[in-house]
């Protein structure tokens, strides 16, 4: 099955990782690893329900105490040391830096059950999930962050860099990181973007989310008629605010000090109406998803890392964006109001 905001896919029909069947017909979700694993997902049925409320005791989190990290304080600000040794020898302007945190999960653990935590703990305009065990995709995001969205021949982006408990807290290097970032969004549409149709309407805006603000810019452009999803994909993938700039000198020094594989976090997840050639999908932060294998709940948080970083700011901000979804997913954290009607209508598809 799929969630996104009030709607619900069941009937599943077809898994494959070819990224040209979102371009053929029916509706499909949608899972992209960072490292490039694509897992599409048609479903026979689709229909509107709001999230469930939680159910008592249908998700046992893990204890507040049990997240490890695959890197500990010591060694994320090394990492951010690094980076400017990077910018400061010309390799990069900026790059993101992130950190995988475990824990042991329940054997039957349901990726919806948590869910229904998150809707009302940290309501998300791009939350979604997916549970596909058989193809090794049970994933959880609450993603305030829109990395594609596509209506006919139109696509949009949403980069965000810059975060802040309040907007007080944003910093010009917050500012400055996320022009460097619509930049290289601006880049990566105009590769299957119809030439002089790509434009910023919105710039450093800053957005309120549950326990902090983001600094949102959006990116916008005409698709040329002989490109579709593989060719989007293809050109935006991985997505530019959770990597770097320039995009390809960044991934080579995130795979040389990151130490373990981000998995769906900071890759793309989301749903296409190939029937309707509408579509949306959300960079995967604020992500959760379950690792059978190793028995564990995963979940992300990373910063971007510019000349003008803190190596003990960038650790605390990583913090920050974890605190509130790791209380939610231990179950310390239980507001009473869930997503407003506002946040669920803003996922249904066109």
């Amino acid at each position: 099955m799929a969630r996104f905001g009030g709607l619900v896919a069941t009937d599943l029909r077809d898994v494959t990782s070819d990224p040209s069947a979102l371009d053929s017909s029916g509706f499909w979700a949608v899972s992209a690893d960072f490292e490039g694993r694509l897992v599409c997902a048609r479903f026979g049925r689709v229909r509107e329900e709001p999230v469930p409320a939680p159910v008592p005791g249908a998700w046992r989190g893990p204890a507040a105490g049990d997240w490890t990290s695959s890197l500990d304080r010591a060694a994320y600000t090394a990492g951010v040391r690094r980076i400017r040794e990077h910018i400061a020898a010309g390799d990069v302007y900026q790059a993101n830096l992130c950190r995988v945190l475990s824990a042991p999960v329940a054997a039957d653990a349901d990726v919806d059950a948590l869910t229904a935590l998150l809707a009302r703990g940290n309501p998300a305009p791009y939350a979604g999930t997916i549970r596909l065990p058989g193809h090794g995709v049970e994933t959880a995001t609450a993603s305030p962050e829109l990395f594609l969205r596509r209506a006919g021949g139109v696509v949009e982006s949403g980069p965000i860099k810059g975060t802040g408990r309040t907007e007080a807290d944003l910093l010009e290097k917050d500012y400055a990181e996320n022009v460097m970032i619509v930049d290289l969004v601006r880049n990566d549409l105009g590769r299957v973007c119809a030439t002089g149709t790509v434009s910023v309407p919105d710039l450093c805006v800053v957005e309120k989310h549950p326990g902090l603000v983001h600094l949102v810019s959006t990116v916008r452009g005409e698709l040329r008629a002989d490109a579709g999803w593989p060719g989007l994909l293809a050109a935006t993938f991985p997505p530019g605010s959770v990597t770097g700039a320039p995009k390809s000198s960044a991934l080579r020094i995130i795979d040389a000090l990151e130490t373990a594989p981000r998995g769906p976090y900071c890759g793309g997840v989301g749903w296409v109406d190939a029937d309707r050639r509408t579509g949306e999908l959300a960079v995967g932060i604020r992500t959760f998803w379950i690792d059978r294998g190793a028995g564990v709940l995963r979940f992300g948080t990373g910063a971007g890392i510019t000349w003008g970083s803190d190596p003990e700011g960038e650790w605390r901000e990583t913090e920050l964006k974890a605190e509130r979804l790791l209380a939610v997913a231990s179950g310390a954290y239980a507001p009473s109001e869930g997503p407003s009607r506002e946040d669920m209508a803003q996922r249904r598809p066109a």
